[in-house]
């Protein structure tokens, strides 16, 4: 297949946001690459890609993105495509309720690991192509999180704070590249993090409208940049 099409990385691409991004693009005529940690759901993901989008490349990589050796693979198995990427979406992140004075010890460092280390590296991997070239757009998916703290946030709250604030920082710096940062806060969403709760779907947000939201962001003239999309539910916060 020709290499006409723009390139996107998307991390955790499988399964709620992460997915409704990958089908979004793709059906706009973008590449995809994107990894999970699960090779069934990558597998699964594959079939059911190539019978939607049959004119669009796609390639899956098996990456836990929590270690930086897998990191760094991800970043190889890029490279070998020897692929221009135009958008990077930081969107890989897990959530464990706790509270920070009673939380299980080493919940800090996993949410820190796979929340914030995982973009940061895979940024750090990926811009200076970018920079070079003067273009391209990243999204770092925060949460709501990122700026309201909550009773049972614990360390899930500390993780998107830091990953908002280096997105912030990552907008200063790359300001005079031509480079596009973009912070991406949604709220409660339709993902497999609620199987467990007994919440209406009703209250909550759906994937889709967070992947249209960061597609329109894209679409903007080179002039303009969405700095941050803060999405919450119709009705509000979900709270306890």
């Amino acid at each position: 297949m020709e290499n006409s099409n723009k390139l996107i990385v998307i991390t955790g691409g499988t399964k709620g946001i992460g997915r409704a991004i990958v089908e979004k693009f793709a059906q706009n005529s973008f590449d995809i690459v994107t990894c999970s940690r699960k090779e069934k759901d990558l597998e699964k993901l594959r079939r059911e890609f190539f019978t939607k989008n049959p004119d669009v490349n796609f390639w899956p990589a098996c990456a836990d993105l929590s270690k930086k050796e897998d990191v760094n693979s991800f970043l190889q198995f890029i490279r070998k495509l020897k692929r221009q990427v135009n958008i990077l979406v930081n969107n890989v992140g897990i959530y464990e309720p706790g509270q920070v004075h009673n939380e299980v010890e080493g919940i800090l460092e996993k949410m820190i690991s796979t929340n914030l280390y995982s973009a940061y590296h895979l940024t750090r991997g990926l811009i200076g192509d970018m920079i070079k070239r003067k273009s391209g757009h990243i999204f770092n998916i925060c949460s709501t999180a990122s700026i309201t703290p909550y009773v049972d946030g614990g360390a899930y709250c500390i993780s998107k704070y830091a990953l908002y604030g280096m997105t912030k920082v990552l907008r200063e710096e790359m300001k005079e590249y031509n480079i596009r940062i973009t912070a991406v806060l949604p709220g409660a969403t339709l993902t497999s993090s609620w199987d467990e709760e007994s919440v209406s779907s009703d209250r909550l947000m759906k994937a889709e409208d967070v992947a249209e939201a960061v597609f329109n962001a894209y679409s903007l003239s080179k002039n303009t940049v969405v700095e941050e999309i803060l999405m919450r539910p119709q009705r509000g916060d979900i709270v306890d």
